[in-house]
């Protein structure tokens, strides 16, 4: 018999742990995320649906440039593509992509800094500390208080 104490249980120690192919496919999809101009061109998409010219016009890269880009993120299925006559229009419908964009935009700065994190709501802060005892009032002196006959002289 194990004689170490029971440990409360945590749900969020709960959650299985990530497959050996779940973390290579996360590390991938970040990977592909990492380029700057990939990253741009995510960000960009997940507002809206845009075609090459228009990517290419608002990254400032060329148009085979950005033709790459965009079919390496088909292929990993980021950003799809629809055909309208001559124009493909490109954008990212995954709300799991979406979500993970926005919120590592809300955690940079514009100056690329780490941006604090938002205030907690009051329900989910830890509780605070106590306040601080009041300092107890110094104690009399025992030095003797002069007298009226005291300060006559």
């Amino acid at each position: 018999m194990d004689a170490r104490p029971e440990l409360e249980s945590d749900p969020a120690l709960d959650r299985q742990e990530p497959t050996e192919l779940q973390l290579a496919a996360a590390a991938d999809t970040f990977a592909l995320l990492a380029s700057p101009a990939r990253l741009h061109l995510v960000s960009l998409m997940s507002t809206g649906r845009f075609d090459v010219g228009s990517l290419a016009a608002k990254v400032g890269l060329s148009l085979p440039t950005i033709s790459q880009h965009l079919s390496k993120l088909r292929l990993a299925g980021i950003v799809s593509a629809h055909r309208e006559g001559r124009h493909s229009f490109y954008t990212v419908e995954d709300p799991h992509v979406l979500s993970l964009v926005e919120q590592i935009f809300e955690h940079i700065a514009p100056d690329g800094t780490l941006a604090p994190d938002p205030p907690m709501p009051a329900t989910a802060r830890p509780a605070a500390p106590p306040a601080p005892r009041p300092a107890a009032p110094p104690p009399e002196s025992s030095l003797p208080v002069p007298s009226d006959k005291d300060s006559r002289a």
